[in-house]
């Protein structure tokens, strides 16, 4: 048996990289996969102005001259300068249930983040947090939503092995939505006069577009002080903002305003695309466009991909109004389940939230952590 690790150096190789876990996870009814060129070009210092404060390296690993795993490494410097943690990430894990070749993907990974002058790793985690972050470590018969993670439940056995242990971890819900009850709409009408807001509707893309980046401006001033997020800044609103608003679908999607028309707080569900990204198996063309296009206008089921709410605004009943909102829409179209995507396990307030719905906790993700000695 022989091992080759090979930094991946061109576009060829990244096209490996990315196609990997397509083979990988050939024969399973769960995994989600990206669109080809869209991750591809995620890694390339060319498209992903990331790249203007992170350094990266990419590694896939040979058994026996065939591709068996891939492990990413990132450092955050934007991270750093704010926690003064000096901590690399690594990113897009995957592999073969074979210690050896794991063993071999992550120590070169170490060692490269050593050479950087970190004091540690942790991880899975990308550019931002928009990017890919957590491992699946509960869950594995159930369907990501595609702003989620699926990984194989062999990884974390061999983390641990290899010295990782948990750093934190977030949890996902599966929602049943019923009719909203006059008690609770009389609740938000009240909200609404008391602190003078009022609620933006969609209906088509166009209307949508100028909210595009106030949306990630509010972002930036309500996550600031979570786990692994920076913020973004201009480049990187652009990038998110060109990458996916075109994907949404305006009519899920809600902004509450204050009397002086000022964005307090926004909600952004979206008809969920995974059977759709399933049939498409990483490529728009030719057909998969038209799968994508049809979940988008014929929804059977939402993911909860974002909620900001500014924080002066907080604990005053936004979130509540804006769930309403949405939940309202769902039920107009006759969708009756929802999927959030992952909130941190230490955020009892909103995870307490979500247990007032006919709910399951049905997924655990973690980021795991190694010192270096």
């Amino acid at each position: 048996m022989s091992i080759e690790i090979r930094e991946v150096t061109n576009k060829q190789g990244f096209k490996e990289f990315v196609k990997f876990p397509f083979k990988l996870y050939k024969t399973n009814k769960y995994w989600v996969p990206p669109i080809i060129k869209d991750e591809v070009q995620v890694l390339q210092k060319e498209h992903n102005p990331a790249f203007n404060y992170c350094d990266a390296k990419f590694w896939v690993a040979y058994k026996d001259g065939k591709p068996a795993g891939r492990i990413g490494a990132i450092i955050n410097r934007k991270d750093i300068e704010k926690t003064g943690e000096k901590y690399g990430r690594f990113s897009r894990f995957e592999a073969i249930d074979d210690h050896n070749v794991i063993k071999e993907l992550i120590q070169k990974a170490e060692k490269w983040i050593r050479t950087e002058g970190m004091e540690g790793v942790r991880g899975p985690l990308g550019f931002s947090n928009l990017d890919h972050q957590g491992m699946l470590i509960e869950g594995f018969d159930h369907l990501p939503s595609i702003a989620s993670e699926y990984q194989m439940s062999y990884y974390k056995n061999h983390l641990e092995k290899l010295g990782y242990g948990k750093h934190i971890d977030w949890v996902e819900f599966r929602l049943t939505i019923e009719d909203v009850p006059a008690k609770a709409k009389k609740l938000t009408e009240i909200i609404k006069k008391r602190y003078k807001l009022k609620v933006v509707n969609f209906t088509k893309n166009k209307e949508l577009l100028p909210y595009g980046k106030e949306v990630f401006k509010l972002l930036n001033e309500a996550f600031k002080d979570l786990f692994s997020v920076v913020e973004l800044d201009e480049q990187m609103i652009d990038y998110y903002f060109k990458r996916y608003f075109g994907l949404l679908n305006p009519r899920f999607v809600k902004v509450v305003q204050d009397e002086n028309n000022q964005m307090v707080g926004f909600i952004v569900g979206l008809p969920s695309l995974s059977r759709a990204m399933q049939k498409a198996n990483g490529k728009i063309f030719p057909f998969g466009f038209r799968h994508i296009l049809k979940a988008l206008k014929n929804p059977s089921e939402v993911d909860l991909l974002l909620t900001g709410i500014d924080p002066e605004m907080q604990g005053k009943g936004v979130s509540a109004l804006l769930i309403q909102e949405l939940q309202q829409v769902m039920l107009d179209h006759n969708v009756r389940h929802v999927e959030t995507t992952g909130i941190f396990e230490t955020n009892q307030k909103a995870i307490q939230h979500w247990k007032n719905y006919n709910h399951i906790q049905h997924k655990r993700k973690r980021c795991f952590t190694k010192n270096f000695n």
